[in-house]
């Protein structure tokens, strides 16, 4: 697979968009950023609060006076823009982009416009292909650190990034088995007999098969038997000064 893709902000305004476009490509991975002839300069004191610390944790900046300077290295490049632009290249979305880029063995980059028009079709000339988001076709705007999101989580998702949480069912304990189930059941169902709630007693059999079949459905974990157990045991006897004392 190739490396990294490069992000290239061509002509940005805004420091915090370009602060926030950072802190957006760290999330998921990405952490070399090229800035295309910015409108404040570079560098600026506005990235920084909304860069979250991404520029000191990894992400580098280059500067470049034009968006061709910005490109000229690079061996494949997609441009991001949701404007039909009438030109003869493949568009793609976010995940298309990703595998478009796995293919290459050159240096790729992904390459957004700044806050106001966006990219211009010169730039857009430059690119390989084009990719866009399946946006509102009424409201297709979105912000500049949003667009790059958007292809930087497909990035991350794409080369298994895991993140804190690993797999699908990552905080969750095991699944309880057969036994536990029934032994929460027979508890809940002995201390719902105490407090006479089988009634008339010929629906008793019935009842608890409604019962067990509810919590059947919520496929419980070990951990939440114990803890429910725990709750059943405290309405019954109480706890602390509030504990009585039973025979049973």
């Amino acid at each position: 697979m190739t490396d990294r893709p490069i992000i290239i902000l061509a002509e940005p305004q805004l420091g915090e968009n370009i602060g926030s476009t950072a802190r957006a490509m760290l999330n998921f991975g990405l952490t070399e950023l090229r800035i295309a002839a910015p409108r404040d300069g570079w560098p600026n004191p506005a990235a920084e609060p909304m860069s979250a610390g991404a520029f000191e944790a990894g992400v580098e900046v280059s500067v470049f006076d034009s968006v061709k300077e910005a490109c000229a290295d690079l061996g494949y490049l997609i441009a991001a823009t949701a404007r039909p632009r009438g030109m003869e290249k493949p568009v793609t979305n976010a995940s298309g982009t990703v595998e478009l880029i796995q293919r290459q063995s050159l240096k790729t980059g992904v390459m957004f416009g700044n806050e106001a028009q966006g990219l211009h079709n010169d730039h857009v000339a430059l690119s390989d292909a084009i990719m866009t988001y399946p946006v509102n076709k009424g409201f297709a705007s979105l912000n500049l650190s949003q667009a790059v999101i958007v292809f930087a989580h497909a990035w991350g998702e794409a080369i298994g990034q895991e993140g804190r949480f690993e797999g699908a069912d990552a905080g969750v304990s095991d699944v309880a088995s057969r036994a536990e189930l029934i032994g929460m059941f027979e508890h809940f169902e002995y201390e719902l007999e105490r407090a006479g709630y089988f009634y008339p007693p010929d629906k008793t059999p019935l009842m608890t098969r409604n019962l067990r079949n509810a919590f059947i459905r919520g496929q419980w974990t070990s951990q939440e038997v114990r803890t429910f157990r725990g709750a059943v045991k405290a309405l019954a006897i109480g706890r602390g000064k509030a504990r009585i004392k039973r025979e049973d």
